[in-house]
């Protein structure tokens, strides 16, 4: 009952903050498949492969130095932060490497850090959740690991790893070689930093004084981070009205539906295709005048480097086929 508990409280928490931050992704969602592989790469290779070495470095450790202090201090501050983001960071990469087409903007590189870390997040809950809280302490136990892991540090992985993914979309959007260089290092070494600085700096006040000071540092990291989201769905629409705005002039989509492809919530005009049928087509519809927005962008800075052009006019034809039965 108790590992059920774990499971529940592990994963459910940590599919409905990954459907969240989809739900940030305002303007030009990313394939759920690639969002499914991120989440589960999180799970399995970034979880199994850091309980794994983490667990032999700390062992490696004490057999050296003969300290269980030191094998704690060096596994938990240096070892963990250092692995467990490289892993997580794999994904990423893999996202950067194999689906290039699919990093758009900044916002994605968030978007599949912290869908990653939640998966890595969520076992990582499970095995603390029943061995840390029910198996040392019972059921209270298990109800103060609950309310730790998923209330007061349940953002701490997507935290960290949405630099890595910064860090590359970065180097994706720019022609400028000196910041392609820089930026994926860059964020790789906030996401470890801020990592090791998390498990380090409670432990070195200690107690329940401890939790509670490293609690509020990291709510205060959450803030900068949605401070900085919003300010990047801000920007990505403006990249949708400066671009879609020629659509409009040329027929190819209506002013309603210009103004609703531009406006954060687009509740009306899904609610309307819900009732009339057209939900498919008016959700693509939307997520096309997104995409052909952002391949406009990337056309007008990065020039044809992948095909842009090709694709601007297989999104428009899309566009012209889709928009009679879009709702606005």
């Amino acid at each position: 009952m108790a590992l059920l508990g774990a499971l529940f409280f592990g994963f459910v928490p940590m599919f409905l903050f990954a459907a969240f931050v989809n739900w940030l992704d305002r303007y030009e969602k990313e394939p759920k498949l690639l969002l499914g592989a991120a989440f589960v790469w999180g799970v399995i290779i970034a979880g199994g492969g850091a309980y794994i070495l983490n667990t032999a470095f700390g062992i490696g450790i004490y057999v050296i130095t003969g300290s269980e202090g030191a094998a704690e201090f060096g596994t938990t501050s240096i070892v963990a932060p250092i692995i467990e983001e490289s892993l997580k960071g794999l994904a990423i990469l893999a996202v950067f490497l194999m689906f290039r087409k699919e990093f758009d903007s900044v916002l994605d590189g968030v978007v599949y850090g912290a869908v990653t870390a939640m998966g890595f997040a969520a076992i990582e809950n499970v095995l603390y959740i029943y061995r840390n809280g029910y198996q040392e302490g019972g059921w209270e136990g298990f109800w103060v690991l609950v309310v730790i892991r998923v209330i007061l540090v349940g953002w701490m992985h997507p935290f960290f790893t949405a630099f890595t993914g910064i860090g590359l979309a970065i180097a994706r959007m720019t022609r400028n070689g000196l910041v392609k260089i820089i930026a994926v290092p860059t964020g790789f070494a906030i996401a470890v930093t801020a990592h090791a600085f998390h498990n380090t700096f409670s432990g070195l006040i200690g107690g329940f004084e401890g939790l509670l000071a490293g609690t509020l540092v990291d709510y205060v990291g959450y803030a900068v981070m949605i401070l900085f989201i919003i300010w990047m769905i801000v920007y990505e629409r403006n990249v949708l009205k400066r671009h879609l705005h020629e659509e409009v002039t040329h027929g190819r989509i209506s002013p309603r539906q210009y103004a609703t492809a531009t406006s954060f919530f687009q509740t009306n005009a899904h609610v309307s295709a819900l009732t009339s049928g057209t939900f498919r087509p008016t959700s693509r519809f939307y997520q096309v005048c997104g995409e052909l927005a952002h391949k406009k962008e990337q056309l007008a800075k990065m020039g044809d480097e992948s095909g842009n052009a090709k694709i601007i006019e297989n999104l428009r034809a899309e566009l012209a086929q889709l928009a009679p039965q879009a709702k606005a």
